[in-house]
C-alpha cells in the first residue's frame, strides 16, 4: 500500500507537472520571440519619419546610425523619376520578399541565415514605397527561453521529488498502524487473547484499532464466560451427586451396592476434573439485565423442601427463617438456587451427619441477606476458601462453590462473607443489594451482628421447617 501510494503520487504529479510546464513553456518561448520583433518594429519605426522627408543617402545613412546597428538595419528606397534605386545598410532578405513587401504595403517577416528579418513598408513623399528591412538574430529571438524553460524543469523535478517524499511518509502512516492490526490479528488468531492494538494513524485505522480492541475484550469475555458456564453447569451437578452418594452410602453391603457406590464416586470425579478445567479462566460477572429477579422467601422454601428429605434420612436437624412474606432481589431464580445448592451441598458434603444447619432471610430497605450456617468443625481460613481454585482436593472440595456464591452477590453490588455461627461452626452471609447502589466499605454493614457461638440450637422437627 505504501508504494502503492506513491507511484499514485508520482503519476499524478507527473501528469500535472507535463500539464502546467509544457504550455507555459510554448509561452515563453512565444514571449521572447515578441519581444525581439517589437524591438525590431521600434527600430524600423525610428527611420520612417525621416524616410517621409527626405531620400539622400547621407541624411539616411544618419538616420539609420541613430536609429540602431547599421549592421542589422538597412533601407531598400525605389528609383522614381529618374532617380537610382538607394540601398543604405547590409540587406539580407531576397529581392522577391522586398518586391512582395512594396507590392502588399503590409510588414512582413522572412527567414534568413542566422535569424528573420523584419520588412517594413514606408511610404515616400513621391508616392514611393521604401522599405526597412530590421535583421534580428536566432540568438535574441531565443534570449532568456532556455534559462527559463531549466527553471521551469526545475520547479517540476522539486515538485515530483517533494510529492513522492510526502506519498511516503503518509504511506508509512498509514502502513504502520495497518500492519500493527494485522499482527495484532494474528496473535489473537494464535489463541494469544492479550493482543491489542494501539489506537493511531488515520481516523479509519484508529475507528479499526478500537473496534479490533473491542472485538478481543469481547471474545475473551465470551470465553470467560462459557468456561464459567461450563464450571457452574458442573458444579450444580454436585447437587444430585451429593444425594447420590449419601443414598448408596445406605444401600449396606454387596456387590450392587459396592458397584452404584464406585459409579457414584467416580462420576463425582469426573465432575470435579471438568470444573476444575473449566474454571482455568478468570470469570466474568455478568449482572442480570433490567427487570430480571425473583422471590428470594420462594426460591428458599423450595431448596429447603429438596434438602429437607436427605436431612431427615442423616439426622440433621434444621431450621428455616424469614421467609413468610416475599422477598424480591434482582437475582435470576437459577442463579440463586444454584448458590442456595451449593452451600447446602457443602454442609452435607464437609460435615458429619447429624450435623445441624439453618438458613435465615433478612429483608432490609437496600438489601437482603441470607444467612446459611450450620454446626459443622467449621471453616478455618476463610479467605483460602473464597478463593477459586484454592481448594486443596483432599476432600473433594473446587472452591467453586463459594465463589459461586460470590460473584451472584457481586453482580448486585453486594458481597459474600464468611464467619462462625450460632451453631458453632460456619456461617456464609450474602449480601444481596436490591438498590443499585454500589457496596460499602466492608465492615460498614452491622445490621447482620455476630452472636456469641455455644448458644444450644433448638430441636426442630420437619413440620416447624415451612411456614
Amino acid at each position: 500500500m505504501r508504494w502503492a501510494l506513491v507511484k499514485v503520487c508520482l503519476a499524478v504529479t507527473t501528469m500535472v507537472v507535463i500539464a502546467f510546464a509544457v504550455p507555459l513553456g510554448l509561452v515563453i518561448k512565444e514571449m521572447a520571440r515578441d519581444r525581439a520583433f517589437s524591438n525590431a518594429e521600434r527600430q524600423a519605426a525610428a527611420v520612417a519619419p525621416a524616410l517621409s522627408i527626405t531620400t539622400e543617402r547621407e541624411q539616411l545613412e544618419r538616420v539609420v546610425a541613430s536609429a540602431g546597428s547599421d549592421a542589422r538595419m538597412s533601407v531598400h528606397i525605389p528609383a522614381a523619376d529618374g532617380t537610382a534605386a538607394v540601398d543604405i545598410g547590409r540587406g539580407r532578405a531576397a529581392e522577391e520578399d522586398i518586391a512582395t513587401v512594396r507590392k502588399m504595403g503590409r510588414a512582413s517577416t522572412t527567414e534568413v541565415d542566422g535569424g528573420s528579418t523584419l520588412l517594413q513598408p514606408v511610404a515616400l513623399s513621391s508616392g514611393a514605397i521604401a522599405v526597412v528591412e530590421v535583421y534580428v538574430p536566432e540568438s535574441e529571438v531565443r534570449g532568456g527561453v532556455g534559462t527559463a524553460w531549466a527553471v521551469l524543469a526545475g520547479v517540476g523535478a522539486a515538485l515530483v521529488v517533494g510529492s513522492v517524499a510526502v506519498a511516503d511518509r503518509l504511506g508509512v502512516r498509514m502502513v504502520r498502524p495497518a500492519r500493527r492490526l494485522v499482527e495484532g490479528a494474528r496473535e489473537l488468531g494464535e489463541g494469544r487473547l492479550g493482543a491489542r492494538v494501539s489506537e493511531e494513524g488515520p481516523t479509519e485505522l484508529r475507528l479499526a484499532a478500537v473496534a479490533f480492541n473491542s472485538m478481543a475484550d469481547q471474545v475473551v469475555q465470551l470465553l470467560a464466560n462459557e468456561r464459567e458456564l461450563a464450571a457452574d453447569l458442573s458444579h450444580r451437578l454436585r447437587t444430585p451427586l451429593t444425594v447420590l452418594r449419601l443414598n448408596a452410602a445406605s444401600l449396606g453391603d454387596g456387590p450392587a451396592a459396592d458397584q452404584t457406590r464406585a459409579a457414584v464416586a467416580q462420576l463425582e470425579r469426573e465432575v470435579d476434573t471438568i470444573i476444575r478445567t473449566a474454571r482455568e479462566a478468570k470469570p466474568q460477572t455478568v449482572a442480570a439485565g433490567p427487570g430480571a429477579g425473583c422471590d428470594a422467601a420462594e426460591v428458599v422454601r423450595e431448596r429447603m423442601e429438596f434438602w429437607s428429605a436427605l436431612a431427615e434420612d442423616e439426622g440433621r436437624k434444621w431450621r428455616v427463617a424469614g421467609v413468610e412474606r416475599p422477598v424480591r432481589i434482582p437475582v435470576a431464580r437459577a442463579d440463586l438456587a444454584a448458590a442456595l445448592d451449593a452451600l447446602l451441598g457443602n454442609v452435607f458434603r464437609h460435615t458429619p451427619e447429624g450435623t445441624a444447619f439453618a438458613v435465615d432471610v433478612h429483608n432490609a430497605d437496600d438489601a437482603v441477606i441470607v444467612l446459611v450456617s450450620d454446626a459443622g468443625p467449621g471453616i478455618s481460613d476463610p479467605e483460602a476458601a473464597m478463593a477459586r481454585g484454592r481448594g486443596s482436593g483432599t476432600d473433594g472440595s473446587t472452591g467453586l462453590g463459594l465463589d459461586i456464591v460470590r460473584r451472584l452477590a457481586e453482580s448486585t453490588g453486594g458481597d459474600v462473607r464468611i464467619g462462625s455461627s450460632v451453631l458453632g461452626g460456619t456461617e456464609v452471609r450474602i449480601w444481596i443489594q436490591v438498590d443499585g447502589r454500589r457496596p460499602v466499605s466492608r465492615g460498614h454493614r452491622g445490621s447482620v451482628r455476630r452472636r456469641r457461638t455455644g448458644r444450644p440450637f433448638p430441636v426442630l422437627n420437619r413440620s416447624r421447617s415451612l411456614p
